[in-house]
């Protein structure tokens, strides 16, 4: 069969770092096909050089689309050949409403009026395509991430794609979404649309995908028919990170200490509607050397519990009372929560984790500046002797730490912010959502990083919409159901269905 889509000896360079070298891709029509990798492996570059984001001219090699030799200048130029992309970061509109962020740039208008009947009954079409039931005209911002995620995929539904690509789709969905999402692609195949799909949830790779190609440090290392074998996800990883992963979670000893953390009678209404309890009494301990998981499904509430806890960052009318080893603790504001020893690493790390634009070295000092400054001002040489050590201990792969955080992987960017918050010193880390959007190598490493502050007396909060990354970590599990606890595991006692029918017979 004629490929639709080949890319030849695709080369993508930035300022000290070959991004993508001599990459050779090739997509069958009607096929999902999989792009996997680890973080800086290249997968999104080679998808932003055939989007047309990195436009003609800006790469070595060919896009041969369709039989025909590609040279586009832009998204607008790839997007009327049907090629649409779907980026990991969202680029929607926040106040304006879902029907208007979908046809956004593709208005449903005659003579330069728009009709707003037309627009959001065929929004409300699409939602329905994506299993999304808000009402058309609800505010971006008025929605959480995951269904964020959802209009964004309607959104590429409006146009008339013919090859998708969908950078980390289920990244930041709950597994049902997740599941929702797969037989969506998987019923578009149906109706002839291509598609290519980044992922490093390998078990969806391998339900999705007819062939899976994967690239390593910037290069083609293998492509494969998944129809043809039957791919195992061993072999995958075997691939991407060149040897197997025997165990995906390190081995740990458990041994609590005494209690580090307590939060009592934890309350907090919604931001914007007091009348909404969207925390609802909440009682729950940390002890020295713990990792405590946090489980439930998107919405649950445990976000919103983890950001009032750090300086009441998000809600009105908290109540409640945190003890930090023993002391009443004053978390009213962030400073004075990291004053308390609590540190929060945001499931969200380029809008409230990092600092984009700015270097390593400022990311990874941001949060504890005094321990680098001399009479208020900062000692350069200091700070990065303090980055160069996070560097190495975290292995943060980046040619220099003056390097913008911007250009980094999604797995070396969450090692900033995790050495920003260990700069810190915290006594308490909450972990939210870690590992998202980050490769099984990356995650390896991250989970070693929380077995280390066990090691050392740390107390761990982790939040995660993964069941099995709860199961293999965690010494004890809180399981949360709409703003409430429902139930507590121990790691003995936990499994996916102790969890889920403790969600469901709330």
């Amino acid at each position: 069969m004629t490929p639709l889509l080949e890319m030849r000896g695709i080369t993508k360079t930035f300022p000290g770092v070959k991004a993508l070298d001599d990459v050779t891709f090739s997509v069958r029509e009607g096929e999902i096909h999989a792009l996997v990798g680890e973080n800086g492996a290249g997968k999104s570059t080679l998808m932003k050089v055939l989007s047309g984001v990195y436009p003609h001219g800006s790469y070595d090699g060919d896009i041969v689309y369709d039989g025909e030799v590609m040279a586009f200048s832009g998204i607008a130029d790839s997007e009327r050949r049907g090629i649409i992309i779907i980026h990991q970061e969202l680029a929607l509109v926040p106040l304006l409403s879902i029907a208007e962020n979908i046809f956004l740039g593709n208005e449903r208008a005659t003579g330069g009026i728009i009709s707003w009947q037309e627009t959001n009954a065929r929004a409300v079409e699409l939602l329905r395509k994506v299993g999304l039931h808000e009402a058309p005209t609800t505010l971006v911002d008025r929605i959480g991430v995951g269904k964020q995620q959802l209009v964004e995929i309607a959104k590429a539904l409006s146009k008339e794609v013919r090859l998708l690509i969908l950078d980390e789709p289920t990244a930041a969905l709950s597994e049902s979404d997740s599941q929702a999402l797969l037989d969506l692609i998987l019923e578009l195949k149906k109706q002839g649309v291509t598609s290519i799909i980044i992922s490093h949830k390998l078990n969806e790779v391998r339900r999705v995908a007819d062939s899976v190609t994967v690239l390593r440090d910037g290069a083609t290392v293998a492509s494969r028919d998944a129809k043809a074998e039957a791919l195992t996800e061993d072999q995958i990883v075997r691939d991407m990170v060149g040897r197997s992963l025997e165990n995906r979670y390190p081995a740990r000893e458990r041994r609590a200490g005494e209690m580090l953390l307590e939060v009592e009678n934890w309350c907090v209404a919604h931001p914007e509607h007091s009348e909404r309890q969207v925390v609802d009494n909440v009682s729950f301990h940390v002890r020295r050397g713990e990792v405590v998981g946090i489980a439930g499904l998107m919405g649950a509430g445990r976000t919103e519990l983890a950001m009032s806890i750090f300086g009441k960052s998000y809600g009105q009318n908290i109540t409640g009372r945190v003890k930090v080893a023993g002391a009443e603790a004053d978390v009213s504001t962030v400073a004075r929560a990291i004053a308390s020893g609590l540190a929060y690493v945001t499931e969200d790390r380029k809008e409230l984790g990092l600092v984009l634009d700015e270097p390593i070295v400022r990311n990874i000092t941001l949060a504890n500046l005094p321990k680098v400054a001399n009479g208020g001002v900062l000692q350069h040489e200091e700070e990065t002797r303090v980055a160069e050590e996070y560097r190495r201990a975290m292995n943060i792969r980046t040619p220099s730490v003056f390097q913008k955080v911007v250009n980094l992987s999604g797995g070396n960017q969450q090692k900033v912010v995790l050495s920003k918050w260990l700069f810190a010193g915290p006594q308490v880390l909450i972990l939210d959502e870690p590992t998202r959007g980050i490769d099984v190598g990356a995650k390896f490493e991250i989970y070693n990083i929380i077995n280390d502050l066990s090691k050392d007396g740390k107390g761990v909060v982790m939040i995660s919409s993964e069941m099995p990354e709860l199961l293999g970590l965690c010494d004890r599990i809180y399981v949360m159901n709409e703003g409430a606890f429902v139930g507590e595991l121990t790691a003995e006692e936990a499994s996916q269905e102790r969890i889920m029918s403790l969600i469901v017979t709330d």
